[in-house]
């Protein structure tokens, strides 16, 4: 574990390493990714998409016309943030997946509206992007304190301090818990819960279900960023684990399966051929038209969610959406 604060700014930022980049047994050993290279159906774990390149492609993937998630939920966030700063007070922000931060400016600036001090505890996996956003955050904001934390969300919630301000509030935007499935939500919300204590809130966004055109064209986007995304996976492994996966030999593919309400997103092999992870001492054998798994994008229904999340410790207070029903921010409080 190390330590990062800005000379610019010693008061004001601090940023905590819980992962050595630099370390593979920093995330399990590459256990899971010896696991899932060796299942019949073979998968990655999606956190593997996101080195310092993963994570810009994804603020690109935030960006393209077809990927309606960002802009419908920014909208919201535009319609409300003052409403939801209102409703929460004071309160310290901390942000699952913080990435560039963009969306949590709109929350920051209600805050700042109403003249409640900023208090702000980025969470990601890529500290060359948690680092640059946090810099500018602060050019922008002078009142702004960050303590940045970079690792899993699971690291991160157990090494949250004691939040200086009278309640805390988690951030979980852009509907990543739609990565998830059922057992990783389940203890990802008994991990949320347990961060926080009576009287913190949690707010989640959530991609809703909607006709599969829509969805479908959002994860086979024209230009090929959502390719180059996907295929960036195997790139952060070739890095981190002295791979030799050719990218060449894979091509993206994303589809929703109706009957689990989900994107998912694949990689097809193009040919027969092997690949060696050295640093886990793991050699994989691909047939022709085999494909790796790699993410799913689970799409859920506002009443659903809201019982889900009663189920799990949580009160929910308010709903927000857009007009055409595509998105939702959930508001809760424990109680």
């Amino acid at each position: 574990m190390t330590s990062f604060s800005s000379p610019d700014n010693q008061e004001r930022l601090h940023v905590e390493y819980l992962i050595d980049p630099n370390l593979v047994s920093e995330l399990e050993d590459g256990k899971d990714v010896i696991w899932g290279l060796t299942q019949p159906q073979k998968s990655l774990a999606p956190r593997y998409f996101y080195d310092d390149r993963g994570s810009q492609l994804f603020e690109q993937i935030c960006e393209l016309p077809e990927y309606y998630p960002t802009r419908t939920e920014t909208w919201i966030l535009q319609q409300y943030a003052i409403e939801i700063a209102q409703m929460t007070g004071i309160c310290e922000l901390v942000e699952l997946g913080s990435g560039s931060s963009t969306k949590t400016r709109l929350l920051l600036d209600a805050y700042q509206q109403m003249d409640y001090p900023l208090c702000y505890v980025p969470i990601d996996v890529s500290g060359g992007i948690l680092e640059a956003s946090a810099k500018q955050l602060l050019a922008d904001y002078p009142t702004l304190q960050i303590r940045g934390l970079v690792g899993t969300y699971e690291l991160a919630l157990k090494n949250l301090m004691p939040s200086p301000l009278p309640s805390r509030a988690i951030c979980f935007l852009g509907s990543t818990l739609g990565n998830f499935n059922q057992p990783e939500c389940d203890r990802f919300f008994s991990q949320v819960r347990t961060a926080l204590q009576s009287g913190d809130y949690f707010l989640l966004g959530i991609d809703l279900q909607k006709p599969i055109e829509i969805l479908e064209a959002a994860y086979n986007d024209l230009q090929g960023v959502t390719a180059e995304f996907n295929l960036n996976i195997l790139r952060h492994l070739n890095k981190r684990m002295s791979g030799n996966f050719n990218l060449d030999l894979f091509e993206h593919r994303a589809f929703y399966n109706t009957t689990e309400a989900q994107i998912e997103m694949h990689l097809i092999c193009r040919r027969s051929h092997s690949v060696r992870l050295e640093t886990l001492d793991l050699t994989v054998e691909f047939k022709e038209k085999e494909t790796i798994f790699t993410e799913i994008s689970r799409k859920f229904n506002l009443d659903e969610m809201q019982q889900y999340l009663a189920k799990q410790g949580f009160k929910p207070l308010q709903v927000w959406t857009d007009p055409q029903q595509w998105f939702g921010l959930i508001l809760s409080q424990i109680p």
